[in-house]
Protein backbone atom coordinates (compact mmCIF):
# COMPACT_ATOMS: atom_id res chain seq x y z
CA UNK A 1 0.00 0.00 0.00
CA UNK A 2 1.95 2.73 -1.36
CA UNK A 3 0.41 5.72 -1.85
CA UNK A 4 1.05 9.78 -1.67
CA UNK A 5 -1.43 9.99 1.64
CA UNK A 6 -0.02 7.12 3.50
CA UNK A 7 2.05 8.53 6.13
CA UNK A 8 -1.52 10.58 6.97
CA UNK A 9 -3.37 7.38 7.02
CA UNK A 10 -0.55 5.71 9.43
CA UNK A 11 -1.30 8.63 11.86
CA UNK A 12 -4.57 7.89 11.99
CA UNK A 13 -4.52 4.09 12.28
CA UNK A 14 -1.79 4.81 15.17
CA UNK A 15 -3.78 7.33 17.23
CA UNK A 16 -7.01 5.12 16.92
CA UNK A 17 -4.87 2.12 18.08
CA UNK A 18 -3.43 4.14 21.19
CA UNK A 19 -7.15 5.31 22.29
CA UNK A 20 -8.04 2.09 22.12
CA UNK A 21 -5.39 0.30 23.74
CA UNK A 22 -4.89 2.77 26.57
CA UNK A 23 -8.84 4.37 26.93
CA UNK A 24 -10.80 1.36 25.69
CA UNK A 25 -9.21 -1.89 27.05
CA UNK A 26 -7.00 -0.02 29.48
CA UNK A 27 -3.98 -2.05 28.69
CA UNK A 28 -1.02 -0.79 31.07
CA UNK A 29 0.20 2.44 29.37
CA UNK A 30 3.90 0.68 28.27
CA UNK A 31 2.19 -1.78 26.73
CA UNK A 32 -0.10 0.06 25.19
CA UNK A 33 2.60 2.26 23.70
CA UNK A 34 4.82 -0.46 22.01
CA UNK A 35 2.06 -2.14 21.07
CA UNK A 36 0.58 1.43 19.18
CA UNK A 37 4.36 1.65 17.67
CA UNK A 38 4.43 -1.96 15.96
CA UNK A 39 1.47 -1.52 14.85
CA UNK A 40 2.62 1.79 13.14
CA UNK A 41 5.80 -0.11 11.90
CA UNK A 42 4.10 -2.53 10.39
CA UNK A 43 1.44 -0.55 8.33
CA UNK A 44 3.80 2.07 7.24
CA UNK A 45 5.08 2.00 3.89
CA UNK A 46 8.36 3.53 4.58
CA UNK A 47 9.56 1.44 7.14
CA UNK A 48 10.57 -2.01 5.47
CA UNK A 49 9.22 -5.04 7.87
CA UNK A 50 12.53 -6.33 8.56
CA UNK A 51 13.25 -2.95 10.25
CA UNK A 52 10.32 -2.60 12.25
CA UNK A 53 11.51 -3.82 15.67
CA UNK A 54 15.05 -2.68 15.36
CA UNK A 55 13.49 1.18 14.95
CA UNK A 56 11.19 0.47 17.63
CA UNK A 57 13.72 -0.34 19.93
CA UNK A 58 16.35 2.06 18.64
CA UNK A 59 13.68 5.09 19.43
CA UNK A 60 12.72 3.33 22.82
CA UNK A 61 16.78 3.86 23.68
CA UNK A 62 17.33 6.49 22.15
CA UNK A 63 14.16 8.26 24.70
CA UNK A 64 15.87 5.78 27.56
CA UNK A 65 19.44 7.18 26.99
CA UNK A 66 17.87 11.07 27.39
CA UNK A 67 15.70 10.47 30.36
CA UNK A 68 16.54 7.65 31.94
CA UNK A 69 19.02 8.65 34.65
CA UNK A 70 17.15 11.95 35.37
CA UNK A 71 13.90 9.92 35.88
CA UNK A 72 15.20 7.87 38.37
CA UNK A 73 17.82 9.98 39.97
CA UNK A 74 14.50 12.22 40.13
CA UNK A 75 12.49 9.01 41.81
CA UNK A 76 15.41 9.45 44.19
CA UNK A 77 14.46 12.93 44.64
CA UNK A 78 10.72 13.05 45.25
CA UNK A 79 11.33 10.31 47.64
CA UNK A 80 13.75 11.50 49.72
CA UNK A 81 12.69 15.23 49.47
CA UNK A 82 9.41 14.49 50.74
CA UNK A 83 10.02 11.45 53.70
CA UNK A 84 12.96 13.61 55.08
CA UNK A 85 11.02 16.82 55.03
CA UNK A 86 12.64 19.05 53.43
CA UNK A 87 9.86 19.86 50.69
CA UNK A 88 7.46 20.41 53.62
CA UNK A 89 10.57 22.66 54.98
CA UNK A 90 10.53 24.52 51.05
CA UNK A 91 6.77 24.94 51.10
CA UNK A 92 6.66 26.86 54.98
CA UNK A 93 9.65 28.91 53.74
CA UNK A 94 7.40 29.61 50.74
CA UNK A 95 4.20 30.70 52.70
CA UNK A 96 5.64 32.53 54.71
CA UNK A 97 6.17 34.68 51.75
CA UNK A 98 2.64 34.30 50.01
CA UNK A 99 0.64 32.83 53.12
CA UNK A 100 -0.72 29.38 52.80
CA UNK A 101 -3.60 30.14 50.75
CA UNK A 102 -1.74 31.62 47.82
CA UNK A 103 1.43 29.04 47.85
CA UNK A 104 0.42 28.71 43.94
CA UNK A 105 2.18 31.73 43.20
CA UNK A 106 5.41 30.57 44.75
CA UNK A 107 5.16 27.47 42.47
CA UNK A 108 4.32 29.74 39.10
CA UNK A 109 7.52 32.03 39.70
CA UNK A 110 10.04 29.30 40.34
CA UNK A 111 8.48 26.92 37.28
CA UNK A 112 9.14 30.51 35.50
CA UNK A 113 12.65 31.03 36.17
CA UNK A 114 14.14 27.68 36.72
CA UNK A 115 12.98 27.07 32.91
CA UNK A 116 14.82 29.50 31.39
CA UNK A 117 17.97 27.59 31.76
CA UNK A 118 16.71 23.74 32.23
CA UNK A 119 15.06 21.78 30.28
CA UNK A 120 11.33 21.95 31.09
CA UNK A 121 11.13 18.43 32.86
CA UNK A 122 13.94 18.70 34.92
CA UNK A 123 11.79 21.43 36.31
CA UNK A 124 9.24 19.57 36.67
CA UNK A 125 11.31 16.52 38.96
CA UNK A 126 12.76 19.33 41.22
CA UNK A 127 8.95 21.11 41.62
CA UNK A 128 6.74 17.98 41.69
CA UNK A 129 7.36 17.04 45.53
CA UNK A 130 7.21 20.72 46.59
CA UNK A 131 3.36 19.93 45.11
CA UNK A 132 2.31 17.22 46.58
CA UNK A 133 3.86 18.74 49.51
CA UNK A 134 1.87 21.80 49.42
CA UNK A 135 -1.66 19.54 48.67
CA UNK A 136 -0.29 17.73 52.06
CA UNK A 137 -0.11 21.37 54.32
CA UNK A 138 -3.08 23.20 52.48
CA UNK A 139 -5.40 20.34 52.19
CA UNK A 140 -6.69 21.06 48.59
CA UNK A 141 -5.66 22.43 45.03
CA UNK A 142 -3.27 19.85 43.94
CA UNK A 143 -4.77 20.51 40.66
CA UNK A 144 -3.72 24.33 40.49
CA UNK A 145 -0.64 23.57 41.90
CA UNK A 146 0.41 21.01 38.82
CA UNK A 147 -1.16 23.55 36.20
CA UNK A 148 1.18 26.40 37.33
CA UNK A 149 4.02 24.54 37.58
CA UNK A 150 3.38 23.09 34.12
CA UNK A 151 2.41 26.12 32.28
CA UNK A 152 5.05 28.31 33.72
CA UNK A 153 7.81 25.66 32.96
CA UNK A 154 6.16 24.65 29.59
CA UNK A 155 6.09 28.38 28.67
CA UNK A 156 10.03 29.53 29.01
CA UNK A 157 11.02 26.36 27.68
CA UNK A 158 9.95 27.10 24.09
CA UNK A 159 9.81 30.46 24.12
CA UNK A 160 13.14 31.96 26.36
CA UNK A 161 16.50 31.13 25.50
CA UNK A 162 19.07 30.05 26.49
CA UNK A 163 16.54 26.90 26.54
CA UNK A 164 17.85 24.88 23.58
CA UNK A 165 14.48 24.71 21.77
CA UNK A 166 13.97 28.94 21.08
CA UNK A 167 18.08 28.83 20.78
CA UNK A 168 18.15 26.45 18.56
CA UNK A 169 15.70 27.83 16.72
CA UNK A 170 17.10 31.63 17.00
CA UNK A 171 20.16 30.24 15.48
CA UNK A 172 18.73 28.88 12.43
CA UNK A 173 16.74 31.84 11.29
CA UNK A 174 19.64 34.28 12.15
CA UNK A 175 17.53 36.34 15.03
CA UNK A 176 19.62 38.18 17.71
CA UNK A 177 19.92 36.45 20.84
CA UNK A 178 19.32 39.22 23.24
CA UNK A 179 16.12 40.41 21.11
CA UNK A 180 15.27 37.52 21.13
CA UNK A 181 15.24 36.63 24.90
CA UNK A 182 13.43 39.76 25.71
CA UNK A 183 10.51 39.48 23.39
CA UNK A 184 10.48 35.75 24.99
CA UNK A 185 10.00 37.11 28.72
CA UNK A 186 7.32 39.87 26.92
CA UNK A 187 5.33 36.82 25.45
CA UNK A 188 5.72 34.05 27.63
CA UNK A 189 5.21 36.44 30.93
CA UNK A 190 1.33 37.29 29.66
CA UNK A 191 1.30 33.49 28.38
CA UNK A 192 1.99 31.52 31.90
CA UNK A 193 0.02 33.86 33.64
CA UNK A 194 -3.51 33.10 31.52
CA UNK A 195 -1.99 29.70 30.98
CA UNK A 196 -1.17 28.72 34.40
CA UNK A 197 -2.70 30.85 37.08
CA UNK A 198 -6.17 31.65 35.33
CA UNK A 199 -6.38 28.17 33.41
CA UNK A 200 -5.19 26.53 36.73
CA UNK A 201 -7.94 28.20 39.70
CA UNK A 202 -11.24 27.73 36.55
CA UNK A 203 -10.30 23.74 35.94
CA UNK A 204 -8.84 23.19 39.87
CA UNK A 205 -13.16 24.48 40.83
CA UNK A 206 -14.00 21.68 38.32
CA UNK A 207 -11.45 18.98 38.53
CA UNK A 208 -10.19 18.09 42.19
CA UNK A 209 -6.75 15.64 41.41
CA UNK A 210 -6.69 13.80 44.69
CA UNK A 211 -3.08 13.29 46.62
CA UNK A 212 -1.93 9.42 45.33
CA UNK A 213 0.86 7.06 46.21
CA UNK A 214 3.98 8.33 43.75
CA UNK A 215 7.18 8.00 43.89
CA UNK A 216 7.93 5.18 46.44
CA UNK A 217 6.14 7.73 49.12
CA UNK A 218 2.85 7.32 50.19
CA UNK A 219 0.03 9.80 50.45
CA UNK A 220 -0.08 9.03 54.65
CA UNK A 221 3.60 9.67 54.96
CA UNK A 222 3.49 13.06 53.22
CA UNK A 223 -0.02 14.16 55.32
CA UNK A 224 1.92 13.03 58.69
CA UNK A 225 5.03 14.86 57.43
CA UNK A 226 3.30 18.40 56.93
CA UNK A 227 2.21 18.15 60.34
CA UNK A 228 5.24 17.76 62.08
CA UNK A 229 7.11 20.37 64.28
CA UNK A 230 9.62 22.55 62.27
CA UNK A 231 12.07 21.21 65.06
CA UNK A 232 11.84 18.09 63.44
CA UNK A 233 12.57 19.01 59.64
CA UNK A 234 16.23 20.16 57.75
CA UNK A 235 16.77 23.51 57.65
CA UNK A 236 16.13 25.78 54.76
CA UNK A 237 19.57 25.79 53.30
CA UNK A 238 19.91 21.96 53.58
CA UNK A 239 16.41 21.06 52.26
CA UNK A 240 16.87 23.44 49.34
CA UNK A 241 20.04 22.27 48.41
CA UNK A 242 19.51 19.52 45.58
CA UNK A 243 17.20 21.98 43.77
CA UNK A 244 19.82 24.97 43.56
CA UNK A 245 22.94 22.04 42.95
CA UNK A 246 20.88 20.77 40.13
CA UNK A 247 19.79 24.11 38.85
CA UNK A 248 23.00 26.03 39.16
CA UNK A 249 25.14 23.40 37.97
CA UNK A 250 22.52 22.36 34.38
CA UNK A 251 22.23 26.39 34.25
CA UNK A 252 26.44 27.20 34.17
CA UNK A 253 26.34 24.32 31.51
CA UNK A 254 23.80 26.23 29.52
CA UNK A 255 24.99 29.15 30.13
CA UNK A 256 28.46 29.19 29.08
CA UNK A 257 27.90 26.45 26.24
CA UNK A 258 26.09 29.43 25.05
CA UNK A 259 27.94 32.72 25.35
CA UNK A 260 32.03 30.84 24.98
CA UNK A 261 32.68 28.24 21.93
CA UNK A 262 35.37 26.37 23.76
CA UNK A 263 37.81 26.30 27.00
CA UNK A 264 38.32 24.52 29.83
CA UNK A 265 35.09 25.99 31.78
CA UNK A 266 32.76 25.06 28.86
CA UNK A 267 34.54 21.39 28.97
CA UNK A 268 34.41 21.48 32.84
CA UNK A 269 30.71 21.90 32.88
CA UNK A 270 29.84 20.60 30.07
CA UNK A 271 30.35 17.29 32.46
CA UNK A 272 29.41 18.77 35.59
CA UNK A 273 25.66 20.54 33.64
CA UNK A 274 24.73 17.70 31.81
CA UNK A 275 21.79 16.76 33.47
CA UNK A 276 22.73 13.04 34.13
CA UNK A 277 25.40 14.17 35.96
CA UNK A 278 23.56 17.12 38.29
CA UNK A 279 20.59 15.42 38.91
CA UNK A 280 22.78 12.61 40.15
CA UNK A 281 24.31 15.08 42.27
CA UNK A 282 21.66 16.51 43.71
CA UNK A 283 20.06 12.94 44.65
CA UNK A 284 22.79 11.85 46.55
CA UNK A 285 22.49 15.04 48.37
CA UNK A 286 18.76 14.90 48.98
CA UNK A 287 19.48 11.36 50.11
CA UNK A 288 21.98 11.93 52.43
CA UNK A 289 19.44 14.68 54.00
CA UNK A 290 17.19 11.56 54.28
CA UNK A 291 19.57 9.51 55.89
CA UNK A 292 20.14 12.03 58.70
CA UNK A 293 17.10 13.10 59.74
CA UNK A 294 15.64 9.48 59.20
CA UNK A 295 18.65 7.82 61.40
CA UNK A 296 18.44 4.98 59.29
CA UNK A 297 21.46 2.16 59.50
CA UNK A 298 22.91 1.85 55.79
CA UNK A 299 20.97 -1.40 55.09
CA UNK A 300 17.70 0.38 55.71
CA UNK A 301 18.70 3.75 53.62
CA UNK A 302 19.77 1.34 50.30
CA UNK A 303 16.16 -0.39 51.03
CA UNK A 304 14.53 2.80 50.62
CA UNK A 305 16.63 4.31 47.39
CA UNK A 306 16.05 0.69 46.02
CA UNK A 307 12.18 1.23 46.44
CA UNK A 308 12.46 4.61 44.60
CA UNK A 309 14.68 3.28 41.66
CA UNK A 310 11.84 0.57 41.42
CA UNK A 311 9.32 2.98 41.06
CA UNK A 312 11.61 5.57 38.52
CA UNK A 313 12.41 2.42 36.95
CA UNK A 314 8.62 1.54 35.93
CA UNK A 315 8.44 5.84 35.08
CA UNK A 316 11.56 5.51 32.56
CA UNK A 317 10.01 2.72 30.73
CA UNK A 318 6.45 4.15 29.79
CA UNK A 319 8.36 7.39 29.14
CA UNK A 320 10.91 5.82 27.08
CA UNK A 321 7.83 3.70 25.13
CA UNK A 322 5.87 7.02 24.73
CA UNK A 323 9.32 8.23 22.86
CA UNK A 324 9.40 5.01 20.60
CA UNK A 325 5.71 5.47 19.80
CA UNK A 326 6.57 9.34 18.59
CA UNK A 327 9.54 8.26 16.75
CA UNK A 328 8.03 5.67 15.25
CA UNK A 329 5.59 8.01 13.52
CA UNK A 330 8.31 10.01 12.83
CA UNK A 331 9.94 7.40 10.98
CA UNK A 332 6.72 6.62 8.92
CA UNK A 333 7.52 10.13 7.65
CA UNK A 334 4.22 11.31 9.26
CA UNK A 335 6.00 15.03 10.40
CA UNK A 336 7.79 15.66 6.89
CA UNK A 337 4.20 14.56 5.12
CA UNK A 338 2.52 17.47 7.30
CA UNK A 339 5.21 19.71 7.13
CA UNK A 340 5.46 19.48 3.43
CA UNK A 341 1.62 19.27 2.91
CA UNK A 342 1.12 22.94 4.84
CA UNK A 343 4.08 24.91 3.42
CA UNK A 344 1.99 26.42 0.72
CA UNK A 345 -0.78 27.60 2.25
CA UNK A 346 -0.48 30.65 1.36
CA UNK A 347 -0.97 32.60 4.84
CA UNK A 348 1.37 35.19 6.03
CA UNK A 349 4.70 33.51 7.41
CA UNK A 350 4.20 34.00 11.26
CA UNK A 351 0.63 31.88 10.98
CA UNK A 352 2.14 29.56 8.64
CA UNK A 353 5.23 28.75 10.61
CA UNK A 354 2.67 28.08 13.58
CA UNK A 355 0.49 25.97 11.82
CA UNK A 356 3.68 23.75 10.37
CA UNK A 357 4.89 23.43 14.06
CA UNK A 358 1.91 22.50 15.32
CA UNK A 359 0.78 20.19 12.95
CA UNK A 360 4.52 18.52 13.02
CA UNK A 361 3.97 18.25 17.18
CA UNK A 362 1.07 17.06 17.08
CA UNK A 363 1.70 14.16 14.63
CA UNK A 364 5.44 13.04 16.40
CA UNK A 365 5.48 14.16 19.74
CA UNK A 366 8.55 15.85 20.33
CA UNK A 367 8.25 19.65 20.85
CA UNK A 368 11.72 20.40 20.10
CA UNK A 369 12.02 18.41 16.49
CA UNK A 370 8.95 20.35 15.41
CA UNK A 371 10.49 23.52 16.09
CA UNK A 372 13.62 22.55 14.56
CA UNK A 373 11.99 20.81 11.27
CA UNK A 374 9.74 24.27 11.04
CA UNK A 375 12.86 26.29 11.32
CA UNK A 376 14.76 24.69 8.86
CA UNK A 377 11.17 25.09 6.00
CA UNK A 378 11.23 28.64 7.03
CA UNK A 379 14.29 29.89 7.20
CA UNK A 380 14.99 30.42 3.39
CA UNK A 381 11.77 32.96 3.67
CA UNK A 382 13.11 34.78 6.46
CA UNK A 383 13.01 37.75 4.31
CA UNK A 384 9.47 38.09 3.90
CA UNK A 385 9.37 39.66 7.61
CA UNK A 386 8.19 42.99 8.07
CA UNK A 387 8.70 42.16 12.01
CA UNK A 388 11.47 41.42 13.52
CA UNK A 389 12.90 37.50 13.28
CA UNK A 390 12.15 37.31 17.07
CA UNK A 391 8.24 36.94 16.08
CA UNK A 392 9.08 33.82 14.22
CA UNK A 393 10.93 32.26 16.40
CA UNK A 394 8.02 32.74 19.42
CA UNK A 395 5.56 31.64 16.82
CA UNK A 396 7.28 28.29 15.90
CA UNK A 397 7.90 27.50 20.10
CA UNK A 398 4.25 28.53 20.53
CA UNK A 399 3.17 26.37 17.69
CA UNK A 400 5.79 23.31 18.83
CA UNK A 401 4.01 23.38 22.30
CA UNK A 402 1.04 22.26 21.36
CA UNK A 403 -1.48 19.95 22.34
CA UNK A 404 1.02 16.95 24.00
CA UNK A 405 -0.59 13.58 24.29
CA UNK A 406 0.30 10.03 23.99
CA UNK A 407 2.98 10.11 21.70
CA UNK A 408 5.23 12.99 23.85
CA UNK A 409 7.54 11.52 26.78
CA UNK A 410 6.13 14.52 28.45
CA UNK A 411 2.76 13.73 28.65
CA UNK A 412 4.12 10.25 30.68
CA UNK A 413 6.16 12.20 32.91
CA UNK A 414 3.67 14.37 34.04
CA UNK A 415 1.02 11.81 34.65
CA UNK A 416 3.53 8.92 36.37
CA UNK A 417 5.58 11.44 38.42
CA UNK A 418 2.83 13.91 39.20
CA UNK A 419 0.53 11.06 40.11
CA UNK A 420 -2.24 11.85 37.58
CA UNK A 421 -4.82 9.46 35.96
CA UNK A 422 -4.71 9.99 31.79
CA UNK A 423 -7.20 11.78 31.69
CA UNK A 424 -6.61 13.97 34.56
CA UNK A 425 -3.49 14.65 32.59
CA UNK A 426 -5.15 15.39 29.23
CA UNK A 427 -7.84 17.84 31.50
CA UNK A 428 -4.75 19.52 32.89
CA UNK A 429 -1.24 19.04 31.00
CA UNK A 430 -2.90 18.87 27.22
CA UNK A 431 -5.26 21.96 27.85
CA UNK A 432 -2.38 24.12 28.85
CA UNK A 433 -0.12 23.37 26.57
CA UNK A 434 -2.72 23.65 23.70
CA UNK A 435 -3.18 27.39 25.76
CA UNK A 436 0.36 28.40 25.67
CA UNK A 437 0.33 27.72 21.83
CA UNK A 438 -2.67 29.50 21.55
CA UNK A 439 -2.27 32.62 24.02
CA UNK A 440 1.80 32.52 22.45
CA UNK A 441 -0.08 32.98 18.87
CA UNK A 442 -2.20 35.80 20.04
CA UNK A 443 0.34 38.11 21.63
CA UNK A 444 2.83 37.34 19.54
CA UNK A 445 0.66 38.93 16.93
CA UNK A 446 -0.51 41.56 18.73
CA UNK A 447 3.48 42.40 19.97
CA UNK A 448 4.28 42.16 16.11
CA UNK A 449 2.16 45.28 15.36
CA UNK A 450 2.36 47.54 18.30
CA UNK A 451 6.28 46.88 18.61
CA UNK A 452 7.91 45.58 15.19
CA UNK A 453 11.38 46.03 16.32
CA UNK A 454 12.66 46.48 12.74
Amino acid sequence: MVFADAPLVVFVVGLAVAILLLVRLKLPAFLGLIISTFVVGLISPQIPYGDVASEAATAFGDTLASVGIPILMAAIIGKTMLESGAAERIIRAFTALTGEEHGEYALFGSGFVLAIPVFFANVFYLLAPLARSMRARVGHSYTLFIVVICAAAATTHVFVPPTPGPLAVAGEINANLGTTILVGLMIGAPTATLSGLVYGKFISRRVDIPLRDAMGTTTEEVEEISQQSADLLPGVFEASLPILLAIVLVGAQTVTSTFFSSGPVVSLFSVLGDPNFALTVAAMVSATTFYRIKSLDREAWSDELTDALKEGGNIAAIVAAGGAFGGMLAAAGVGEYIAGALQEVGLGLLITAWIIAAAVRIAQGSATVAMLTTAGIVAPLTGQLTVNPAYLVMVIGAGGNILSWYNDGGFWIITEIGGLTQAETLKTWTVVTTLISIFGLVFTLAFSQVLPLT
